[in-house]
């Protein structure tokens, strides 16, 4: 496959952990983080490009207190049985706890053909093993069962999150036992913390790969890969297998700092596939980065090599102004 579509970045500025999903509609609508971590909006386009002047729709807003009054995290919006389905992470305080938030999982439910129209309902929390530190759920199905992958503490494990797979029984529900199938292990997914988040699933090739994003959110963060046979028991941890590797990092000669919590689209034409991500354009940071704004979404579409695995190459430069 050949790539050739080029899309202008930042596709838009201020918004981290980018989600676009492209529907059977014809539009792609993208849901992310906003600097101030008060919402959740939705919006809409025919062009990935055209998300930048897209009209956002707030869909939901955080409490005054309560378990959804504080950093809301990572909203993705997912369509599932003819219903728009968005996925977010929320805490009741800013404050930490031995270094982690106390974000917990939760979903919105909406019956309208377009989820910029229609009411969005609380499902509430998806309810885990532990009540401990969760975010960045992501769904998906195959092979006829549905699918929920996520990172969360685990009270016993050193560190700030694993990544964990379940079955679903309806989108806000688990279904049996969660399985973790992987944790920080490497050098470069345990700088500044031991992070697995961000997942995000793509299935080529006979295989059904996870991306996900490692260590702190300054430039160390970056993007890494697993995947399992497209035929494998995905609930079985031995099925996953981490590439040692990094496969998006920071580049400095590119000007592109601290790359992920990505999600996977489709060019306009439907032929090239698109990774979503977000970066910074400059590295030095004053205070916490999670409270710096500037990680903007980005886009640029990847190949396949020949051994059947995604190439997605480094992270390309800011379009000039």
């Amino acid at each position: 496959m050949t790539t050739n579509t080029t899309y202008k970045n930042p596709v838009v500025e201020q918004r981290a952990d980018p989600w676009v999903y492209k529907h059977e509609d014809g539009y792609y609508y993208m849901t992310a983080s906003v600097p101030e971590y008060d919402r959740i909006e939705v919006r809409r386009s025919k062009t990935i490009n055209g998300l930048s002047d897209a009209e956002p729709k707030v869909i939901w807003e955080k409490y005054e207190s309560g378990p959804l009054s504080a950093n809301i995290w990572a909203p993705e919006i997912h369509p599932i049985n003819g219903k728009w389905y968005i996925y977010f992470a929320a805490a009741r305080t800013t404050e930490t706890n031995e270094g982690l938030f106390d974000h917990r999982m939760f979903v919105l439910e909406n019956d309208s053909p377009n989820p910029l129209e229609g009411e969005w309902v609380e499902k509430g929390q998806i309810k885990t093993k532990w009540e401990s530190f969760a975010l960045d759920a992501t769904y998906f199905s195959h092979n006829g069962t549905s699918y929920l992958v996520w990172p969360q503490k685990d009270p016993n494990i050193e560190g700030n999150s694993n990544l964990y797979i379940a079955e679903l029984e309806n989108p806000w529900t688990l279904k049996g036992e969660q399985v973790m199938i992987a944790t920080p292990e490497y050098d470069w997914e345990r700088i500044g913390f031991l992070v697995n988040e961000g997942p995000a699933i793509i299935k080529r090739n006979e295989k059904v790969f996870l991306a996900y994003s490692a260590s702190a959110t300054n430039h160390h963060y970056c993007m890494g890969l697993m995947y399992a046979d497209e035929q494998s028991d995905l609930l079985d941890a031995s099925s996953w297998h981490k590439l040692p590797e990094p496969v998006l990092t920071t580049d400095d000669e590119n000007s592109q700092f601290g790359p992920g919590h990505n999600s996977f689209t489709v060019s306009e034409d439907g032929a090239e596939d698109v990774l979503i991500y977000h970066a910074r354009n400059y590295k030095e940071i004053t205070g916490d980065p999670l409270y710096d704004p500037n990680r903007h979404t980005r886009a640029q579409t990847f190949s396949w090599k020949e051994d059947g695995f995604p190439k997605f190459g480094r992270p390309v430069p800011d379009a000039r102004k």
